[in-house]
């Protein structure tokens, strides 16, 4: 594929594919989430949603990393888009036959989760394929618009439908987007050139490839250890923020909040785009980790919306440019034909967080909640405020890493 011929046009479609895929995921996980906590009035109950819902992704991220270096990227990505579908056709189904069980929605999300995991390291592959090295850091800041936007958008949209409908209207809106997405994606794909694999490893020995890639630069290794601090505490804030908010607050609140602080993400992520980071990633890195533990930090302190809310912008406005730093670091200094199986382990090991948050999160604030004869909602405030104090503590020992600092070379 000739790289000198800027593609990003056709990046721009497979972005808004992708943009509205994450809204239409957004509005059913924050409809499951609701009712699943008005079903239960448990933060736990949620975070085993929501960690059945991510297992497919830290567990197949490996293999399907793999298969994106051997097979048709665009092919892949359609097939986990599309099939994605079946688990939230499913949970629907049993809606409409009557109450659904914790279980069948935890069924259902885990196999949509499943094929979507087929999709992340072909996309990220994808990016490298299309795009120019000097396209990077702009095209991350409108990736991270449009992985975000089921924080960004959907909430808003998810909590003023279900004053009017409920979680089912959600998840037909889903379903259809499945359509757009594979449409955008088949016509990128039928605009491509797709080179033949010319990889001829067995599947450990190329996952050894790609760890060699990554251990080869020590520097890397560090920053996978931070994207999984970053992780786990996103991980924390998206488990407990909504029972944080419902404890005081109904399911429309929490809708317009939640939009209100994910677009912190939209302002920075729009800079991004236009301006992107042109030098001093490192010290971008940590100074915008620490801020993000301070306003993290912050919006526990108060059961108070519009004191909760400006904390809340503030920490979304941090993320986009720590993601971008740390993208551009490593996407750098990864050979183009290892992007998928690296990237494909990298987001194995990153996603450790999101296991250990979406597991602990939610039992040690309902632990907290009642140890302290506090309620749930500040447990969660709790558990939140000691996530941004470790958030900090990582962002200053960040900065005195050298191997880290050698990957701006």
């Amino acid at each position: 594929m000739d790289k000198q011929k800027s593609n990003f046009p056709k990046f721009m479609l497979l972005w808004a594919g992708e943009l509205i895929s994450s809204i239409g995921g957004g509005l059913t996980s924050f409809g499951l989430g609701v009712y699943v906590f008005n079903q239960t009035g448990s933060a736990a109950s949620m975070a085993i949603i929501t960690l059945l819902g991510f297992l497919p992704t830290f567990l197949f991220s490996v293999p399907a990393g793999v298969l994106a270096d051997r097979y048709d990227r665009r092919i892949l990505m359609m097939i986990g888009d599309g099939f994605s579908a079946l688990g939230i056709v499913y949970i629907l189904i049993c809606m409409m036959q009557g109450e659904c069980a914790v279980w069948q929605i935890g069924l259902g999300v885990f196999v949509s989760a499943t094929f979507q995991a087929l999709l992340e390291p072909a996309y990220s592959a994808t990016i490298t394929d299309l795009l120019t090295k000097d396209e990077y850091s702009r095209a991350s800041g409108l990736v991270g618009i449009a992985g975000n936007a089921r924080y960004l958008i959907s909430p808003m949209i998810a909590g003023l439908l279900l004053a009017v409908g409920d979680v089912k209207l959600l998840m037909i809106i889903d379903i259809c987007t499945f359509f757009l997405t594979v449409a955008s994606t088949f016509v990128v794909k039928r605009g491509l050139k797709t080179k033949p694999s010319e990889n001829k490893e067995s599947f450990f020995g190329s996952l050894k490839s790609g760890w060699k890639a990554i251990r080869d630069r020590k520097g890397i290794l560090v920053l996978i250890l931070v994207a999984s601090a970053i992780t786990l505490f996103m991980g924390v804030f998206q488990i407990l923020a909504e029972p944080l908010v419902l404890a005081f607050s109904d399911a429309k609140t929490l809708g317009i909040t939640e939009t209100i602080c994910a677009s912190g993400m939209l302002v920075s992520s729009i800079f991004l785009g236009i301006r992107g980071i042109k030098k001093r990633f490192v010290l971008v890195l940590s100074l915008s980790l620490a801020a993000a533990g301070v306003f993290i930090f912050g919006f526990g302190i108060w059961e108070n919306i519009y004191l909760i809310a400006p904390f809340g912008f503030m920490f979304f406005v941090m993320l986009p440019f720590a993601n971008n730093s740390l993208d551009y670091l490593v996407r750098t200094n990864i050979p183009d034909e290892l992007q998928g199986r690296a990237w494909g382990l990298i987001g194995f090991l990153s996603n450790i967080g999101y296991v250990v948050s979406f597991g602990l999160s939610g039992v040690l604030s309902d632990f907290l909640g009642k140890l302290l004869n506090i309620g749930v909602g500040r447990g969660a405030a709790l558990v939140i405020q000691g996530s941004g104090v470790l958030l900090v503590v990582i962002s200053l020992i960040l900065l005195r890493i050298k191997s880290v600092k050698a990957l701006e070379n």
